[in-house]
């Protein structure tokens, strides 16, 4: 597949776009600029591993966002935003997005001048269609389509959205988002679903996961399975601990990690990504995990002030890595292991010397390709305590303190099976 893609020539849209710095490099050469990066970041802390790679870096991307607006000539454009700008570049296929995006980005297109609605102009304000975001499951095959629009009046909606199934009949839901926003974020508060469900469902390391249009779920579902893999063997599971999952998104690291743990704790602040953490528990008879959306630095701090015992924490914090408030509650409550799941290098590094200076010590990095021929590398980082660990841990990892979870079932982080 490699050897192919270099014959077909560089990416013609890759000066504008500027997302893939390293399509000038094999594969392999970029595994090494990866892996050497995070070394210079990482080696005064602990080992760093080899960067685990794909066996077919191509197409991977299950979470598509085109931008839809006017040339110059004020012909309809959908595509990706050129590198420090806001203008549209075209794109009529992209080498890491799936190829099923592709297809439908263009029957949208090709729907939009007998259905006679217009895209959105930033300009003028006016116009319809701003966005589409595509989601589909790596392994299950479903595929949501949403149309995000600038107004909740969409003339012939139903209609467009027969002639957009006819077309596509692998699609299973689409829905509508309204964003009257002037501001970059793509999607707004307001749904309508068209078609479907409202959601679609992907397999990720045996167990099966909802995803919801604005849910966390990671874009390349083959790399994530051996990043959640990685972060469950670096725990060191035995059935008996109590995990807290932090920044949980919709739950999969903690429901995969439940087969091995005592009991897990989910913390998430996203109430549409909680939601899905708990049918997602359901789906897969998880009885041993309890979600609860909050803050996770406020979260692990109430655990602290509470006493409770936690044996291995996982988090995976946005780009910007954690807060100092759930740093310091971290090194309080004093886990046997804390894996961090990072998707920023810099951040990890950053994070990583404030828990060393809190007792903690890095033990290892494993580096994972969640994104070829990009320069973003994630990673997942083991720390440890300097010192032994406390001994006064209740039986099974229950904790000292039983009736610390009623006492946080607050209105903000209420807790949900």
């Amino acid at each position: 597949m490699e050897k192919e893609r270099h014959q077909a020539g560089p990416c013609p849209y890759d000066k504008q776009c500027g997302g893939c710095r390293y399509l000038h490099l094999s594969y392999e050469k970029q595994l090494e600029e990866k892996r050497r990066a995070v070394r210079e970041l990482m080696q005064s802390h602990c080992r760093v591993h080899p960067v685990i790679g794909m066996e077919d870096p191509w197409h991977y991307r299950h979470k598509v966002v085109s931008a839809f607006g006017l040339d110059q000539k004020g012909v309809p454009v959908s595509g990706i935003y050129e590198e420090n700008s806001h203008r549209i570049v075209p794109v009529e296929a992209c080498a890491i997005e799936a190829r099923e995006a592709d297809a439908i980005l263009k029957t949208i297109r090709t729907l939009l001048r007998p259905f006679k609605l217009r895209v959105y102009d930033e300009d003028s304000g006016r116009g319809l269609l701003r966005y589409v975001l595509i989601r589909s499951g790596c392994f299950t095959g479903q595929i949501m389509v949403v149309l995000v629009t600038a107004s909740p009046v969409f003339p012939s909606k139903r209609n467009f959205t027969d002639a957009l199934l006819k077309a596509h009949p692998e699609i299973t839901t689409v829905l509508q988002n309204v964003n009257g926003r002037t501001d970059s974020l793509i999607l707004g508060d307001r749904y309508q679903t068209l078609y479907g469900k409202g959601y679609i469902e992907d397999t990720l390391c045996g167990r099966r996961f909802r995803i919801s249009p604005a849910s966390f779920y990671q874009v390349n579902p083959v790399q994530a399975q051996k990043l959640y893999e990685k972060a469950v063997e670096l725990a060191g599971l035995t059935g008996k601990e109590t995990v807290v999952d932090a920044y949980c998104g919709t739950g999969t690291i903690g429901i995969v990690a439940a087969g091995r743990a005592g009991r897990v704790l989910g913390v998430e602040s996203n109430p549409e990504a909680v939601r899905d953490a708990v049918a997602n528990a359901k789906e897969n008879g998880v009885r041993n995990i309890r979600f609860y959306r909050d803050d996770a630095g406020h979260f692990l701090k109430s655990c602290a002030a509470d006493g409770q015992r936690v044996d291995v924490l996982f988090m995976d914090p946005p780009r910007a890595g954690s807060s100092p408030e759930f740093l310091e509650a971290a090194a309080q409550i004093r886990p046997s292991r804390i894996v961090y799941v990072s998707c920023s290098p810099e951040t990890l590094e950053r994070d990583v010397g404030i828990l060393e200076k809190a007792g903690y010590w890095a033990r290892e990095v494993w580096p994972v390709d969640m994104f070829p021929w990009t320069g973003s590398t994630e990673a997942v980082c083991l720390l440890e305590p300097k010192a032994r660990p406390r001994k006064d841990s209740g039986k099974n990892g229950g904790g000292r303190n039983g009736g610390a979870e009623a006492k946080r079932d607050h209105a903000k982080g209420k807790g949900v099976h």
